[in-house]
């Protein structure tokens, strides 16, 4: 059973109708959840392209530019957050609340699924740790060339950061006033993924075939797609904007695992490294539940008893 709340429906309150275990209270229309998440991401990739600029996407000028745009729809985006959610909600929750910036839980759930996602690259943190890349990390000039590397800064801060914050963080507190969780776990995957395909244009631009940049942005669209659905799962379950950003980072830093890497290894190593690729995502697997709990990040919000 469900009941029509409010958005552009009618508005109702516990008080006005009897709710048994079944009943799902329905916050907002499907058209007015989806069509507004539809609209941010369509805001977030144009303000990528409102600059007109010859230089390609690591241009030092073209980094500061979208920093610039992407903050702008940061600004922009909570305001469907505030305008389309339910009076219902606000009257429990404030809307940074619902857009996952609490204080409760909030240790944990900066830490715990960073170990959780560590656990799945087991494989290729077990590489970086044979070749000793991971020494390059122990020397504080490496951190201080980062800090002053507009690529370095993109791919690890600002793209997390303003993606996570658009696509999470403003769609899904949307989403959960419509769908059940596992429903709108898979919606913003997929706009999130949509997003990624403007790539295409910047790698036809560069001179690339037209087939191999087919190949290379549909398999793109797979994996941000597939990446997008374990973001909006740390967030739907932890309730918190923290586990997705900080997630999101270090899956940036550690990049695809590079298979090549290690069926270039000799037989031993080869077969060791491939036992922690697959232990890793076993491990994975298997501490994904329990690991995410809401419990462990103090997960009260309307959506955490669907879960």
């Amino acid at each position: 059973m469900r009941i029509w709340s409010a958005g552009v429906a009618t508005e109702m309150t516990m008080d006005h109708y009897p709710v048994d275990a079944g009943t799902r209270i329905i916050y907002l229309s499907p058209f007015v959840s989806v069509g507004a998440c539809f609209v941010i991401s369509v805001i977030y990739v144009a303000s990528l392209y409102v600059w007109n600029s010859k230089h390609d996407r690591d241009h030092p000028s073209t980094i500061k530019r979208r920093f610039f745009s992407v903050f702008v729809v940061m600004l922009v985006a909570p305001f469907f957050v505030l305008t389309l959610t339910s009076k219902d909600v606000f009257q429990h929750y404030s809307m940074w609340q619902i857009m996952g910036f609490r204080r409760e839980g909030l240790f944990s759930a900066a830490f715990v699924p960073l170990l959780l996602t560590m656990v799945l690259f087991l494989g290729p943190l077990s590489v970086q740790l044979s070749n000793g890349i991971w020494r390059i990390y122990s020397e504080p000039m490496y951190w201080i060339n980062a800090v002053r590397n507009l690529v370095w800064l993109r791919n690890h801060l600002v793209a997390p950061l303003s993606e996570e914050f658009t696509f999470r963080a403003c769609m899904l507190p949307l989403l959960l006033q419509t769908f059940r969780p596992t429903i709108a776990m898979l919606i913003t995957p997929l706009l999130f993924g949509l997003a990624h395909l403007h790539h295409i244009k910047e790698r036809l631009q560069n001179g690339r075939p037209l087939r191999e940049v087919l190949i290379v942005s549909f398999f793109q669209f797979c994996y941000t797609t597939i990446f997008g659905i374990y973001s909006a799962h740390l967030f739907v379950r932890s309730g918190h904007f923290v586990a997705p950003f900080v997630v999101h980072a270090f899956c940036n830093h550690m990049g695809f695992p590079d298979f090549q890497e290690v069926q270039a290894q000799q037989d031993r190593k080869k077969y060791l490294f491939i036992g922690f690729y697959v232990l890793g995502l076993i491990g994975w697997v298997a501490l994904l539940p329990t690991l995410t709990s809401p419990s462990w990040f103090s997960n009260d919000l309307f959506w955490a008893t669907e879960m």
